[in-house]
C-alpha cells in the first residue's frame, strides 16, 4: 500500500503541471481541440491521485 501525499508534494506536483500548461498554451501556434483533450487528460492523470491522497489523509 502506498503512503498518501505530503502537503509540500502535492504543491510542488500541483506547480509543475502549471508551469507545463503555461509552457504549452504559450508556445502552442494554435489552440484547438487536441490540445485542450491533452490538457484536460493532464489534468486528471495529476488530480484525482492527489485527490485521492487527501481523501486517505482525512
Amino acid at each position: 500500500m502506498k503512503r498518501p501525499l505530503s502537503k509540500s508534494q502535492i504543491v510542488c506536483v500541483s506547480l509543475l503541471w502549471l508551469a507545463l500548461c503555461y509552457l504549452v498554451l504559450t508556445k502552442a501556434e494554435r489552440i484547438d481541440g487536441m490540445t485542450t483533450i491533452m490538457l484536460v487528460i493532464s489534468a486528471a492523470l495529476v488530480f484525482i491521485p492527489i485527490y485521492k491522497s487527501t481523501k486517505k489523509n482525512k
